[in-house]
């Protein structure tokens, strides 16, 4: 198989549509040997934002030493940009390779959609290029999101505002219930200028500890007890902790 053909493939799944949930892609890992649990990973949903704040993540985590997978969508002129490592774009033999073994492990009853495929990968490539942590950028919404796999060490909600209401819902408060999906207990979590409480509470959480960026034992302690650390980060990218 050859780029160029890899990608048409690829392209020809999106008249499929969109299907959120994760019994697929769950079973496509599971035949994979599930390599997304071979890395340590950040998870970033948002309306707005996810995509610029998971690029300046991995940069940061680069620039500190780490060996760093990087997933966003949608590219803005080539597919291989939604997987990069340290910021090299996936190769084009990679793409065919990885395209042609996802359709053998895909038979005979699975049919991912185009994001489903993606995500997985990009779940792989990461693996095989031995990255130390992967930034995953949801797709949509989140607790259905196909990237929704992972077991994060820190997740991020940069803003909630109407999108995608055919999928999410037609109101504010459904939508965050859904991007609050990626939210795991004893995960710490950052949030940008959104409704710390109400967010929470949609997603159904209860305990929570508003952590301090000075003082990382208030984030140990909530580990420990399996509660949510929560970071909230304004405007001005100063932290904030409601009372």
């Amino acid at each position: 198989m050859t780029y160029s053909s890899a990608v048409a493939y690829l392209y020809r799944l999106q008249k499929h549509g969109i299907k959120l949930g994760l019994m697929t892609i769950t079973a496509l890992m599971v035949r994979l040997g599930m390599p997304q649990t071979r890395y340590r990973t950040l998870h970033i949903a948002g309306t707005n934002g996810k995509g610029s704040t998971a690029a300046m993540a991995a940069a940061v985590l680069q620039a500190a030493g780490y060996r760093v997978g990087l997933y966003t969508s949608p590219h803005l002129v080539e597919f291989r940009e939604r997987i990069r490592v340290n910021g090299e774009m996936i190769a084009e033999s990679r793409v065919a390779q990885l395209t042609e073994q996802l359709q053998a492990l895909c038979q005979p009853d699975l049919s991912p959609t185009f994001f489903e495929y993606t995500t997985a990968m990009a779940f792989q490539h990461f693996a095989d290029s031995g990255v130390d942590v992967a930034v995953l950028e949801v797709g949509l919404g989140g607790r259905f999101d196909a990237t929704n796999l992972i077991a994060p060490m820190a997740c991020a909600v940069t803003t909630i505002s109407l999108d995608h209401q055919e999928y999410l819902g037609t109101t504010c408060s459904s939508i965050a219930f859904e991007k609050a999906g990626i939210i795991k207990p004893a995960v710490p979590v950052v949030l940008g200028r959104i409704d710390l409480i109400r967010a929470l509470g949609l997603a159904g959480i209860d305990s929570v500890v508003v952590a301090s960026p000075d003082d990382p034992a208030q984030a140990d302690q909530a580990h420990k007890t399996r509660v949510i650390a929560v970071w909230v980060v304004s405007k001005d990218h100063s932290f904030t902790f409601p009372p």
